[in-house]
């Protein structure tokens, strides 16, 4: 999934700012939430630091992509 994620940074084709990506949240309604790629500010060896949380890859469960799931592990 890290590799998905640095796809649709650097690769020319893409655009992070039109990915939402999923992940567990506990205490959240259905223990969910989401960042859109934009908020991104880096992807660390285990984690991914946005400007709402620091998640760990293992806890992403899904990466949309202009509407389209292209990840998902539910």
């Amino acid at each position: 999934m890290k590799e998905i994620l640095n796809k649709l940074i650097w690769h020319p084709n893409y655009d992070i700012s039109k990915a939402k990506i999923w992940y567990i949240s506990r205490g959240m309604p259905d223990d969910l939430d989401f960042i859109m790629g934009d908020e991104i500010e880096k992807l660390e060896p285990y984690y991914v630091k946005s400007r709402k949380a620091i998640i760990p890859y293992h806890r992403i469960v899904k990466i949309e992509y202009e509407g389209r799931v292209i990840f998902s592990r539910i």
